[in-house]
């Protein structure tokens, strides 16, 4: 499936009768498991809906931060963002892409 920006902004955790969605490197994956950490008022809320690389690679969780670019990030920060993306990889199941 694919999903603009604006559409996978739905699936943030805020519609009980929605699936919670988060982005890395722009592939989406389900975090719906992961309710506690991704849903409301969870410790990665913010990320939910989003295209959350930047963030991730950066270990941030400052609104400013959760974004697709990725261009300027370390090479420290692009091998900490390839590990959490390999932990999405076996957590939780990927349903699509996000296209401009």
């Amino acid at each position: 499936m694919e999903f603009t920006a604006e559409q996978l902004s739905h699936y943030n955790g805020t519609d009980e009768s929605k699936p919670i969605y988060v982005a890395i490197k722009g592939r989406v994956f389900d975090v719906t498991t992961g309710k506690s950490f991704y849903g409301s008022g969870g410790d990665y809320a913010m990320f939910a809906g989003k295209d959350a690389s930047r963030a991730l690679g950066k270990m941030s969780k400052n609104e400013e931060d959760v974004s697709p670019s990725i261009e300027d990030l370390s090479e420290k920060e692009i091998n900490t963002l390839n590990d959490w993306e390999k932990k999405f990889e076996v957590k939780y199941p990927v349903v699509g892409r996000v296209v401009s």
